[in-house]
């Protein structure tokens, strides 16, 4: 049964007793009331309290203790009492045994809500999810059922409709709403090569895009699945409350064990008000509170994170990201716009640009792409390679025509003649922060070419936001010292460390952690490492699947700016649990005393149902609490 149904059967069941006690204050009494209370407050232990006894038995008999076994306690003793005294003929309250456990399941009804809210928000953008599109079948296109659409159809959206699946744009362009996906409020403008994700909304112009991920692999489910993840992850913080769980509740059993000893054998009060403060002490302290601190507000602050195209994985980074001193950026597809183009040729155009295009139309690596894509908007030929070598951090190498042709970096051109000239204008292209390819033939360097990859637009921001918040932005990069000056000078970062192999990133990022603990920013395959050494790994989501693989945190959106939400939503969603763990505490340590009587002189006193109502308020408090992560404000610097 669950809490839901458990907790109206016993408030149902209550309701007699709540009559009785109204009566009381106008002196009238419910005829044959303890039968009443007693057939009602067993129905109410059977189905609603007897969960708890069971739970409380199981630690028992595993030699340990839980907040069931003081429930368990506090209600046995309030009901088996009450009965031993009807039939003794003596005062009974078996109200209290019934309210205890009224209010515990209400504290438990309201988690178990907030619960199913949480989890269902992020839930319900799979129900974003249209039935069926218009895929293109025999040479039209025709409506198809969303489990029918297979990888490679080609599929058509018009305006005002929902992009089915990911794809990748072929025909057509338009503007679109991602905004239940990423975040962005702003409709984004896509053309031919452009990505698309599933259930966003189409505005205004119609599109052909190719079907690249279905099913699970799309882009919407991976963020369900990984925010279900993260809301049932432990920080490990929990351990501590854990552990706090372990020895307070022993704890507890002693202090009404002797507050029953001192109001009955030392003060020489009746044995049902020791009684009643002992239970009183005992409802009381049960850390419900202390156990919904932590889970609660993780589910909240990773589904509010989620919706704001943060994807926090587990409840670890949120502990690791408070000490974090450190945010190390690559270079190329994070800061920068990762598309490179070729802005400068050094020697003759057409014979330099043959020579490297035929040489780097075999590589994918960014630079080679804006090197063959000048050539083909030149109407440029390339010729056939053998030999074709790849050299790490360095560039290629192979022979055409029966010569050696090398296009790369200074590190690959130890035995080429290059001219002063050439060396002049190298430097003048790196101080303007422009990569510099060499093209090498026959053991001379014929040529340079400049290539330029932009700093994103909200670079400078992002970078001046995270030194507000007293974090060093670094940048990491395999381009040589001047390029990487340039761009670090041009978006803010003091901090760079260039000519830095894809094998060596980690090795650097384990050095910097020997001063402080590092948070590194990525998006390639080469960046995967480094992101799995760092303290903190926060993906960029327009990466790769493996370098998302590996990173704690995962920007959904290709912004910069989100790496500051992602620290910042992180950081609230910690200092909240801390928040509730301070108020579970200190409201137990209040609480306990003025349960045991040591106030009831000035008539402070606190019954057990009393007790009950105050847990469940202490319970709703921190649920509440962490609710209003909901609310707060992520500054936008």
């Amino acid at each position: 049964m669950s809490y839901t149904k458990r907790f109206w059967l016993s408030l149902i069941m209550s309701i007699p007793m709540m009559i009785q006690m109204i009566g009381m204050l106008f002196n009238w009494m419910m005829p044959g009331h303890n039968w009443i209370a007693f057939i009602a407050t067993t129905i109410i232990m059977i189905f609603g309290a007897f969960p708890f006894w069971k739970s409380g038995w199981a630690a028992f008999k595993n030699h340990n203790a839980n907040m069931d076994t003081l429930i368990a306690i506090g209600t046995a003793v309030a009901y088996f009492y009450s009965v031993f005294a009807m039939f003794t003929h003596r005062a009974v309250f078996f109200e209290s045994a019934a309210f205890i456990t009224v209010f515990v399941l209400l504290g438990q009804v309201l988690e178990e809500k907030m619960r199913n809210n949480a989890s269902s928000a992020v839930e319900k953008l799979l129900d974003l999810q249209v039935k069926d599109a218009e895929v293109l079948r025999n040479n039209e296109f025709v409506k198809v059922p969303l489990e029918e659409i297979k990888i490679g159809d080609m599929v058509r959206v018009k305006p005002g409709e929902k992009v089915a699946v990911d794809g990748e744009i072929s025909e057509g362009s338009s503007t679109i709403d991602e905004s239940m996906v990423t975040g962005e409020s702003m409709p984004v403008t896509k053309s031919m090569g452009d990505k698309v994700i599933g259930s966003t909304i189409n505005k205004n112009g119609t599109f052909v895009f190719k079907v690249e991920k279905i099913g699970s692999e799309t882009m919407l489910s991976q963020i369900v699945e990984l925010v279900k993840k993260a809301q049932t992850s432990h920080a490990p913080i929990q351990k501590l409350t854990d552990k706090i769980s372990n020895i307070f509740v022993p704890a507890v059993l002693i202090i009404a064990i002797v507050t029953f000893i001192v109001w009955y054998v030392l003060v020489g009060d009746t044995f049902v008000n020791a009684l009643l403060y002992a239970t009183s002490v005992i409802v009381i302290a049960c850390p419900c509170a202390l156990g919904l601190a932590t889970p609660t507000a993780i589910m909240v602050g990773t589904a509010r994170s989620a919706k704001m195209g943060v994807l926090i994985k587990n409840g670890e980074v949120l502990e690791v990201i408070n000490d974090v001193k450190t945010v190390v950026f690559d270079k190329t597809g994070t800061i920068t716009e990762g598309i490179p183009k070729v802005t400068n040729v050094d020697g003759d155009e057409k014979e330099v640009l043959t020579v490297a295009a035929s040489l780097e139309a075999v590589s994918e690596h960014p630079l080679a792409l804006a090197i063959t894509k000048k050539a083909k908007e030149l109407a440029i030929k390339t010729q056939s390679v053998e030999g074709f070598t790849a050299i790490e951090g360095k560039g290629v190498r192979a022979t055409v025509a029966g010569q050696e042709i090398i296009v790369g970096n200074n590190k690959l051109i130890e035995n080429y003649q290059i001219t002063d000239e050439m060396k002049k204008q190298m430097n003048t292209w790196q101080a303007e922060a422009k990569t510099v390819v060499l093209v090498g033939k026959a053991q001379k360097i014929i040529g340079l070419i400049a290539i330029q990859d932009a700093p994103k637009k909200n670079a400078f921001k992002a970078m001046n936001a995270l030194k507000k918040r007293d974090l060093q932005p670094v940048m990491l990069t395999g381009d040589n010292q001047l390029v990487a000056d340039a761009i670090g000078q041009e978006v803010g970062i003091s901090q760079v460390i260039a000519d830095v192999l894809p094998q060596d990133k980690a090795d650097q990022i384990s050095s910097l952690q020997a001063q402080n603990k590092v948070a590194f920013v990525g998006d390639g395959i080469n960046d995967a490492p480094a992101l799995s050494t760092a303290d903190v790994g926060i993906a960029m989501g327009s990466g790769t699947d493996i370098a998302i693989e590996s990173g704690g945190i995962v920007l959904v959106q290709n912004d910069l700016m989100g790496v500051v939400r992602a620290i910042d939503m992180s950081k609230k969603t910690f200092n909240r649990i801390k928040l509730n763990l301070f108020w579970a505490l200190i409201y137990n340590v209040i609480g306990i005393p003025v349960a045991a009587g040591l106030f009831s002189v000035w008539g402070i006193t606190l019954s057990p149902e009393l007790a009950g109502l105050a847990m469940a308020f202490s319970s709703i408090s921190v649920v509440g609490s962490s609710l209003l992560l909901n609310k707060t404000k992520i500054a936008d610097d």
